[in-house]
C-alpha cells in the first residue's frame, strides 16, 4: 500500500504548477510564460512534461477545456496507469485534482500564499489525507520555480525542476 501511495503522489505532484495563452496546462502544472518543457527530479525519477507553443500539455488525450481554456479534465497515462483527471480553478490556479486511477478516486486540493505560491497539497486517500508542504523555493529569472523542499510519509526531500522556454 505504501508503495501505491508513493505512486500516486509521483503521478499527482507534477501536475500535482500566468500567461496569455490559449491554453492553460502550463499553469494547471504550476508554471507561467512560454514553457516548452519541465522536467521534475523525484525520488531517483525523472519526469518531463512538454508543452506546445500555445499552451497546450502534450501527451493527454481526451482533453476537456472551458470557453476561456483552462483544462477541466483529461486523461493520461503515467507509469503504465491511464488516469482520468478532473480539475477545479480558482483565480487562475488549480484549486484541486480528482484522479481516477484503477477504480480508485484520488483528490488533491492546493493551497497557496497571498502571493499565489503553493504552500501545501492534501491528498484525500479514500478517506485518509496526507499533507505534503512545501517550503524553501528557489525560482528561476521568469519567476518559476526550479528547487523546493518537502515532506512526503516523513521523509524531507528536495524537488528540483528544470523548464525550457519557447524563445
Amino acid at each position: 500500500m505504501k508503495k501505491f501511495m508513493t505512486l500516486l503522489a509521483l503521478i499527482a505532484i507534477p501536475f500535482a504548477m500566468q500567461a496569455q495563452t490559449k491554453f492553460h496546462d502550463v499553469e494547471a502544472n504550476e508554471a507561467k510564460g512560454p514553457v516548452k518543457s519541465i522536467t521534475t527530479q523525484q525520488m531517483g525519477r525523472s519526469q518531463t512534461i512538454t508543452f506546445t507553443a500555445d499552451g497546450k500539455q502534450e501527451g493527454v488525450t481526451d482533453a476537456v477545456y472551458d470557453a476561456d481554456g483552462y483544462i477541466q479534465s483529461a486523461k493520461i497515462e503515467a507509469q503504465g496507469q491511464k488516469i482520468e483527471v478532473k480539475y477545479t480553478w480558482e483565480n487562475g490556479k488549480v484549486k484541486s485534482r480528482t484522479m481516477n486511477m484503477m477504480g480508485r478516486e484520488f483528490t488533491t486540493i492546493n493551497n497557496y500564499d497571498e502571493n499565489g505560491v503553493l504552500k501545501s497539497t492534501s491528498m484525500d486517500m479514500g478517506g485518509q489525507t496526507m499533507e505534503m508542504p512545501y517550503t524553501d523555493y528557489k525560482f528561476d529569472d521568469k519567476g518559476n520555480w526550479i528547487s523546493r523542499k518537502t515532506s512526503m510519509m516523513g521523509r524531507d526531500m528536495e524537488m528540483p525542476r528544470t523548464i525550457e522556454y519557447f524563445e
